[in-house]
């Protein structure tokens, strides 16, 4: 990849696109992503979102879910499927924000996606039930932590924040982070060095 150009940034110009496509089959479902140079796991489905997919499960609440950080839109899109549920997609890479859209309309999935820098796009007014995020590591903790804050703010009462977090790459101070934001911080579990995260917003 070009130097300075990295899969969170908001531009792949002068990056060669080379689609691929591939079949993730799931829980007795079947979902084609098209992918691209330029994102986030490009070959197949990366372990970390495997590990997130096979542990989420979401609340009661009668309100979409946000996939922040989205890449080309698995989270989303498998959650949105599995659960029936409506889900918001939001990410800064415009190559990945191009191929969510491409993904729902192949998968035919209620979902709803923006071209935005974290929150930006988003009304504020807009509190959703859940929040899932597999943060990009290499744009740095407070990028990170941002994602982690703007979920506090957006989810609505007894709404979740679930985080999919390597141990080597930060998980003990994500953890740390969302006990000093949300009170609470839940180990679901633990795979292959992977941390899934979830946090509870007991207050309006």
């Amino acid at each position: 990849m070009k130097e300075n150009l990295h899969y969170y940034s908001k531009t792949q110009d002068g990056l060669e696109s080379k689609p691929n496509e591939f079949i993730f089959n799931f829980k007795d479902h079947s979902f084609k992503f098209h992918t691209d140079s330029g994102v986030f796991s490009k070959e197949y489905i990366d372990y970390g979102t495997f590990a997130m997919l096979k542990a989420f499960v979401p609340n009661d609440i009668d309100l979409p879910i946000l996939d922040m950080g989205a890449g080309y839109g698995p989270i989303g899109i498998v959650v949105s499927k599995l659960y029936n549920k409506k889900t918001v997609m939001c990410e800064i890479n415009e190559r990945a924000y191009n191929l969510i859209l491409k993904n729902i309309e192949e998968n035919n999935s209620d979902s709803l996606a923006y071209n935005s820098n974290l929150y930006e796009s988003l009304d504020n007014n807009i509190k959703f039930s859940s929040v899932i995020t597999n943060p990009p590591i290499r744009a740095g903790k407070d990028i990170v932590f941002k994602i982690y804050e703007g979920a506090y703010e957006r989810l609505s009462k007894n709404g979740e924040l679930w985080v999919v977090i390597q141990k080597k790459q930060g998980a003990p101070s994500s953890k740390e982070k969302l006990i000093s934001l949300f009170g609470n911080c839940e180990i679901i579990t633990r795979d292959k060095g992977y941390y899934i995260l979830k946090s509870i917003k007991t207050n309006d």
